[in-house]
């Protein structure tokens, strides 16, 4: 088996730890490196529920996409949840290692992910990356449909295609707009408006859309929205990642036996639909 700081190297030339935000908090968190790795698990989000299921599994070696100490920490003391995190690992000697904005641009990375859950053609980034002179990494993707689709079937494709979650997909526009081209961008996505826009294409996809980001939107542009789970639209990554460690584990011969969590870790459990026929009226003050 190989040395965890073996398969940190391999983790960091897939998805290069210079390449993160520099806001980001990316690469290991805990792990000795002369450690032996067997077994690794994948997963969006290093709660207790996944650590606990990296025990029961046996792995050495917690890849996730989200940072647990994204704004840094002064105690990893057991009392609070992220503390506790870091102990249940370091009991348990298994090594934390964390791939965000640097996996989000990567090619391929987490959009490249959500495009071929949803079956989609990918054309191009959404937002290039200079440094890139293939043209191939960048934020988010440019892609298009099979077949056109009205929006309202591709937002009842769509939710059939991600991993379910209580918040579904939610769709601003005409639901009888024919959608042919889509951007994507995995988790939120309302800061890309502009490029967006620029894309030139009919609807976008992407995750945490808040309501005046949307509603401006809808107003300067026909550009349909289509809102889904943060977790729901970042998931599709691990199974990526996890295939492209198969891949180096194979050439060194290395035997990694990678699995990906399907633990639901999206923080909302419930919905209820509004009622159909639901007026809003005004009981008190002055009649408006």
């Amino acid at each position: 088996m190989p040395a965890l700081s073996e398969v940190l190297t391999a983790l960091d030339a897939l998805w290069p730890p210079e390449r993160a935000e520099q806001w980001d908090a990316v690469g290991t968190v805990c792990g000795d490196p002369e450690a032996e790795v067997g077994r690794v698990l994948f997963a969006v989000d290093p709660v207790q529920e996944i650590v606990d299921e990296a025990v029961t599994l046996g792995a050495d070696l917690l890849v996730t996409h989200h940072p647990l100490y994204l704004r840094g920490t002064t105690t990893v003391a057991a009392s609070s949840f992220k503390g506790k995190v870091v102990h249940t690992l370091i009991k348990h000697d298994i090594a934390l290692h964390v791939a965000h904005t640097n996996a989000d641009t990567a090619d391929p990375g987490v959009s490249d992910a959500l495009a071929g859950a949803l079956d989609l053609r990918i054309t191009g980034p959404l937002v290039p990356d200079p440094a890139d002179p293939h043209g191939r990494r960048g934020l988010g993707r440019i892609c298009e449909l099979a077949h056109p689709m009205t929006l309202a079937e591709l937002t009842a494709y769509a939710a059939a295609r991600l991993p379910a979650t209580a918040q579904g997909i939610r769709a601003a526009g005409d639901p009888d707009r024919t959608i042919r081209t889509l951007a994507v961008s995995g988790g939120s996505g309302d800061s890309l408006f502009d490029d967006v826009r620029a894309a030139g294409v009919d609807a976008f996809l992407t995750a945490d859309l808040r309501h005046h980001p949307a509603s401006e939107a809808t107003q300067k542009s026909p550009l349909a929205l289509l809102d889904a789970a943060h977790w729901a639209t970042e998931w599709p990554w691990c199974e990526q990642a996890a295939a492209q460690l198969d891949a180096v584990s194979d050439r060194h011969g290395w035997g990694l036996r990678t699995h990906v969590s399907r633990t639901v870790t999206d923080p909302w459990t419930a919905h209820a639909a509004s009622a159909p026929l639901f007026t809003p009226t005004h009981t008190t003050g002055a009649p408006r």
